[in-house]
């Protein structure tokens, strides 16, 4: 399976994109005097709602399609289903290893940079580790987006956008602690941008080591992982931060208009 390299670089413009919304996490750290939770609310579930549509209507049957094609119906659909829940296992086990202080899901406000409640030291310590924690997370994050933009670059703009959403406030969580702990916005900014970076990197590397094999059979494969990882982020990840955020029904309302959204765009393109 060969692809321009137009498409190449789309997909990985797509992918460096949804990385380095750290950034704009970051900037709304520096810039913003408090946190606006309802919109981060609606936007997390926003995320959460395009993430679990397009990998349950549009990615798996694409891999159970692909894998049916080439091994027929019985093989490819039980193929589709263990890479499908592999994806979630090698997502969760990277999750579970990192130690749950410094995991990225805890909810950071821009109004913590001015509390005092905790040590330089240990926020420092917090922010160095929860950007490795992201950096780590992020990696096959990118794999799914580049993956997903190389087969279908409309596909890959709305999960570029739903990952660079989810995106933002893992820019603050590492940002706010930093620079509390040294009052250097730069440095702070530097590490929230560089921990997005781990995105396009996983999209490269995917690249070199995978596109050499690529067929039917682990096309396949790949793409139901890739399912299975966003339905695990949206659900361990997106949409808890969501409910931490703001308003219970924020969340529930900015998932059903994600999946409304997604819906529509996939229609137009029949």
């Amino acid at each position: 399976m060969e692809y321009e390299m137009s498409d190449v670089l789309i997909a990985f413009g797509l992918t460096l994109f949804a990385g380095l919304s750290t950034g704009i996490g970051s900037a709304i750290a520096f810039f913003s005097k408090h946190t606006n939770t309802k919109f981060l609310s609606l936007a997390l579930g926003f995320s959460a709602g395009v993430m679990i549509y397009v990998s349950f209507i549009e990615i798996f049957s694409k891999a159970r399609e692909s894998l049916v094609g080439a091994v027929g119906l019985q093989g490819g659909s039980w193929i589709t289903v263990a890479s499908f829940f592999g994806g979630i296992a090698i997502i969760a086990i990277i999750d579970k290893l990192i130690p749950e202080q410094e995991n990225p899901h805890e909810v950071m406000l821009v109004e913590d940079a001015e509390s005092g409640r905790k040590r330089k030291s240990k926020l420092m310590r917090m922010g160095m580790l929860t950007a490795l924690a992201i950096a780590i997370h992020n990696f096959p994050e990118g794999l799914a987006t580049f993956t997903s933009a190389l087969t279908n670059p409309k596909l890959g703009i709305a999960i570029a956008v739903a990952i660079a959403i989810h995106n933002i406030p893992e820019g603050i969580a590492v940002s706010v602690p930093i620079f509390y702990a040294t009052k250097d916005k730069r440095k702070a900014f530097r590490l929230s941008f560089l921990s997005g970076l781990a995105e396009p990197v996983g999209a490269i590397v995917g690249y070199l080591i995978l596109m050499p094999f690529i067929n039917g059979v682990t096309f396949g494969i790949l793409f139901a992982a890739v399912a299975g990882i966003m339905v695990f982020i949206s659900v361990d990840e997106l949409l808890p931060a969501a409910r931490e955020y703001g308003e219970h029904h924020l969340s529930i309302y900015g998932l059903i208009a994600g999946m409304v959204v997604m819906s529509v765009s996939l229609l137009m393109f029949i």
